[in-house]
């Protein structure tokens, strides 16, 4: 089967290094072959879809194919059969598209971190702007402005401000003679797609600047030197857990360590090692989670040494980071993202904002030099904490934050206490707003909406339930993660 994947070459002149990354994928992604498989050949695929997975068509279904680029020409055994569609994955790759690229990384194919790495970045970003647009006029049916050109990443590669790894006893081989060579199961990366249970040991990544990589295999190294034991996802047994690393544009770098006892000389220990190893180091900290799930936003995350923050600079904002803070995670497109809701607001000084799911207020604070007052609504009780503790930070005196349920805070009573919004800004997790939340909005009737989000799908089926009383004037994708299927998308309303 390699040979006839080499062979059958045509299109496209890789490297010997992305050779060898084809065909360690194929090797991960077909481990073993069915008795009778279903072989579709020479499947054309015609478009990027969800998930990561590349998009061809056979006798009137579609065929999903993780790791494929639109152009390629190929053999796929078919893995999974639903009434609408299948699933596949390459056996055989007779001709190869020429939006293809070799991938960096060494674990691509494997991690499925980085699903688009194989693909040119012009053409990633091509795809994610036909993604925003595909939702919108397919899902929400919705009358659109000429949709801006995306904004491209200024970063490619390093542009992510944290990592989670994970500590596991059940590493991933991809190849068998790797096991045969090192029979230790112990390994800290993250985990493979589909595979709850599996972790893929990372030798590097190249999704966060150094030190991380190094902090990583400094922590893992040490972890085998001194046997402690790594975490089992089954038996919830084990003393290391987790891994995360942050860092900032000013240069300040927070690490948390998560273990599952409190085994105090062990995890003093441990971050003494840290610290010494690595002074640059500026936020140290540690967590006890004995819990069966990794959410650490109900425990004491403890600080051991450092500052117990980190800052990020936007623009002539600070802004400060503890362990439990969100925050975009592509500072730099971060910056890209708010500019361009502060121009779809279109702020002139005098207007009520609400910023709906503020988080740690960057929003809120970004536009009420804008703006008369904001009133940020947040449902996480400790982000509204920082976004009160971001305003003074700021000097910023005109926004005020409240925690609680939306769908319960945004009540008439609310906005008899806070004012008409002249404009209101929403940044909903990925599954949106909940249609209460919308029909909401509808009866308060804000002149203008910015919806920011980053599932344009379900973004599509909220913006089809506020065009009853909205139109759009502007769409802006935005890129925030290179390298994957993911997109960030701005829109801004207007009432009819």
């Amino acid at each position: 089967m390699i040979l006839s994947i080499i062979n059958k070459r045509e299109t496209q002149a890789y490297t010997e290094k992305g050779l060898h990354l084809i065909i360690k994928l194929l090797i991960f992604a077909n481990p073993v072959m069915k008795k009778n498989p279903v072989i579709i050949e020479n499947l054309s695929i015609l478009d990027a879809g969800s998930e990561g997975k590349a998009v061809g068509r056979t006798e009137n279904k579609v065929v999903f194919v993780p790791f494929a680029v639109p152009g390629d020409v190929c053999d796929v055994r078919i893995i999974k059969k639903r009434k609408n569609y299948l699933e596949g994955r390459i056996v055989n790759i007779h001709q190869y598209s020429d939006k293809r690229t070799d991938p960096l990384c060494k674990h691509f194919g494997a991690c499925g971190g980085c699903k688009w790495q194989n693909m040119d970045y012009h053409h990633q970003l091509f795809f994610k702007q036909k993604q925003v647009e595909d939702n919108l006029r397919r899902i929400g049916h919705l009358e659109l402005p000429e949709i801006n050109p995306i904004l491209a990443s200024e970063n490619k590669y390093y542009y992510r401000n944290k990592l989670e790894f994970t500590f596991s006893n059940r590493k991933w081989f991809v190849d068998k003679s790797d096991l045969d060579a090192n029979p230790n199961k112990n390994g800290l990366g993250f985990h493979l797609p589909g595979m709850f249970d599996r972790i893929l040991d990372l030798d590097e990544c190249h999704l966060q600047a150094e030190p991380s990589d190094k902090i990583r295999l400094a922590a893992r190294d040490y972890a085998l030197k001194k046997e402690l034991t790594f975490y089992d996802v089954k038996t919830w047994e084990g003393f290391l857990r987790n891994l995360v690393i942050r860092n900032s544009s000013t240069g300040d770098l927070m690490v948390i360590l998560v273990v599952n006892k409190n085994r105090q000389e062990d995890i003093l220990d441990f971050l003494e090692y840290l610290k010494t190893s690595f002074p640059e180091i500026t936020s140290l900290h540690y967590v006890i989670n004995t819990k069966r799930n990794p959410d650490l936003s109900d425990l004491d995350i403890i600080h051991f040494a450092g500052e117990p923050y980190i800052t990020e600079d936007l623009d002539d904002l600070k802004f400060r980071i503890g362990p439990k803070s969100f925050f975009q995670t592509n500072s730099t497109q971060a910056l890209q993202l708010y500019r361009k809701a502060l121009d779809f607001a279109k702020l002139s000084g005098t207007e009520v904002v609400y910023d709906l799911y503020c988080g740690t207020g960057t929003i809120s604070s970004f536009v009420a030099r804008n703006a008369k007052i904001v009133h940020g609504i947040e449902y996480v009780k400790d982000a509204v904490e920082d976004a009160r503790k971001n305003s003074r930070l700021n000097k910023i005196n005109n926004t005020r934050f409240y925690s609680g349920d939306i769908a319960k805070n945004l009540n008439p009573d609310f906005v008899r206490k806070t004012g008409k919004p002249d404009v209101i800004i929403t940044d909903p997790p990925r599954a949106g707003m909940v249609e209460k939340v919308i029909r909401q909005i509808l009866d308060i009737e804000p002149g203008r909406i910015v919806y920011i989000s980053c599932n344009p799908a379900t973004q599509a089926r909220d913006l089809a339930i506020l065009a009853e009383k909205y139109k759009i004037t502007g769409v802006q994708p935005v890129d925030m993660f290179p390298h994957t299927q993911h997109v960030e998308n701005v829109v801004g309303l207007e009432k009819r």
